[in-house]
């Protein structure tokens, strides 16, 4: 009785890690997802509206139609990831199926806000940001 119990406790052991393990972000995506985000606020910077459409996924580049269109958008509604005063990366995360990646921004003004990257996987298993969301924190960052 005491030997079927821990078999099915290091049974049930067994099939909780690869669960927990299946949140966890492979260091070569968390890496490559980083990299992409960080080469699209390079082509903000230098307002190099071709480079930063690429980085987008199909959908987002079809949704928008023209690199011009693309970076003027984020010119307007994002201001803070087209031109962040600072940037600081969190774990990125599965949630749903789907790779989020939190960034940490603070605006010229200083104000803190929080970036939500949702990123999809290419048939060349390459990475493109398939969506962003920007939140305003409170407070003021130094």
């Amino acid at each position: 009785m005491i030997r079927r119990r821990s078999l099915a406790l290091a049974m049930l052991a067994a099939m909780a890690m690869p669960l927990r393990a299946a949140n966890d972000v492979a260091p070569a995506d968390a890496k490559a997802v980083r990299a992409l985000i960080e080469a699209q606020l390079a082509a903000f910077a230098s307002d190099d509206a071709n480079k930063a459409y690429s980085y987008a996924a199909p959908g987002i580049q079809t949704m928008f139609g023209s690199a011009d269109r693309f970076l003027a958008m984020v010119r307007e509604s994002y201001p803070v990831v087209y031109r962040p005063a600072s940037v600081a990366f969190l774990q990125p995360e599965w949630i749903d199926g789907k790779l989020i990646q939190r960034v940490q921004m603070s605006d010229a003004a200083g104000a803190p806000w929080i970036v939500v990257y949702e990123l999809e996987r290419q048939t060349d298993q390459s990475w493109r940001i398939a969506g962003c969301v920007a939140a305003r924190g409170q407070g003021r960052s130094t």
